[in-house]
């Protein structure tokens, strides 16, 4: 059985910036082992397989005892949100929350939110007028689909100040802290208050919605009876709530960010997208594959004794799939390493894969294909002012902190 100590390099945030050389090493031995104690998967047809297995359990409470590399910090009371359990329950709540998202129940829900997304992207714009420099993630990247979300969720977005930190304090629990063994008590101390601060106030929201409903997820939720099944708990809608709420604008954050720091790295690209609008289309598609928002999927683990590549992963054991480097797998992408905004034949796992693909796909695509049209079109001579930023700890959910951008003037 080969080890490896690559996925300590991998959290450590000096190499945040360009993990695809540690990731291209994973690749050379499909399945391994870290030292640590966590399977890692690399390959793109590996990963693939895992994510349509039905013997990988994305719920922690299957994982043995020994395997566990991030505590829990769940909230006894709660249930895990429906992307940390299996079916036949994921199922469930996952249909219920779909009928108040999408087809076949509420089919508009994200299309008619095409004018508002398109006029929340011009207003910020406009906002950059009199300047020559934005930090893209404080002044864009951020507001932008927390604004999309807010109103989605039907949250206030003059609360954003209140969440803001327990949704970045919360999310950071998908990983392993670094530091002494107080700093990594005290990390967890604070992962679980904001998790406590965060469900009571979104209860606050469901209590508002029972009294008066008005035309949003949370009413919705709120007052869906469950016509074929049973309707959601208040636990189950808080657990829920606070993951669409975090991954609504997190990723979103990321993907948009990532997707101009690449296109001002490749200002062909960014000249042909200027000159043909639609290319905005795969070259979003291409974007998710060259620097996903998310690059791990970490704590899943087996049912089953799963034998895959040469190698058997053993029931409970931890299982660390690296979607980002599946996406960089020369065996399923030609040139893998290079950017191609009209890649054909893109099957990424930018969105993940199988039961868990993410639901939030359609609205994270239009938002970034919104936005990154107009900041390209708008922007007149944009350029990097460092390179490469500073980028966030989280290597889970890896985008820069912030990305700071020169500009000559606005276009109209």
């Amino acid at each position: 059985m080969t080890s490896v100590a690559l996925l300590g390099q991998i959290l450590d945030h000096a190499n945040r910036a360009d993990p695809y050389p540690l990731y291209a090493e994973l690749r050379g031995t499909p399945v391994v082992r870290d030292e640590s104690g966590p399977y890692l998967v690399s390959t793109y047809w590996e990963i693939r397989s895992l994510l349509h297995d039905p013997r990988v359990s994305s719920d922690v409470r299957n994982l043995a005892p020994e395997a566990r590399t991030v505590p829990s910090t769940d909230d006894p009371e709660l249930p895990p949100s429906f992307i940390r359990i299996d079916p036949p329950d994921h199922d469930r709540v996952r249909r219920l929350i779909m009928r108040t998202y999408g087809p076949p129940h509420t089919p508009r829900r994200v299309y008619d939110l095409r004018g508002e997304i398109g006029g929340i992207v011009s207003a910020l714009i406009d906002g950059f007028q009199g300047r020559d420099r934005i930090d893209l993630v404080k002044d864009f990247s951020y507001p932008f689909p927390v604004t999309v979300i807010c109103r989605l969720l039907g949250v206030p977005q003059e609360d954003e100040q209140r969440f803001h930190g327990w949704a970045d304090t919360v999310a950071t629990a998908i990983e392993p802290p670094v530091g002494t063994p107080e700093d990594q008590q005290a990390h967890w101390r604070a992962v679980r208050e904001a998790r406590r601060q965060l469900a009571t106030y979104l209860s606050g929201l469901i209590d508002q919605r029972r009294r008066a409903p008005r035309d949003d997820m949370i009413s919705a939720l709120t007052m869906d009876r469950g016509a074929d099944e049973s309707p959601m708990s208040l636990p189950e809608m808080l657990s829920n709530l606070t993951l669409l709420l975090i991954a609504g604008h997190e990723t979103t954050v990321n993907l948009i960010t990532n997707g101009m720091l690449t296109l001002l790295r490749h200002p062909d690209a960014l000249k042909q997208l200027r000159e043909d609008p639609d290319l905005i289309f795969p070259l979003v598609e291409e974007l998710l594959r060259f620097e996903p928002p998310v690059q791990l999927l970490p704590e899943r683990t087996t049912l089953d004794d799963i034998e895959i590549a040469g190698t058997t992963i053993p029931k409970g054991a931890s299982l660390w799939l690296v979607p980002a480097s599946g996406n960089r797998d020369p065996q399923r992408f030609p040139e893998p390493d290079r950017f191609i905004p009209d890649r054909p034949d893109n099957q990424h796992f930018g969105f993940g894969s199988g039961i868990h693909n993410c639901i939030g796909s359609p609205l994270a695509r239009l938002e970034a294909q919104t936005a990154l049209t107009e900041l390209v079109r708008r922007l007149d001579n944009p350029r990097l002012v460092e390179d490469p930023p500073p980028y966030r700890r989280n290597a889970v959910l890896r985008g820069p902190q912030h990305l700071s951008i020169a500009y000559d003037g606005l276009r109209r």
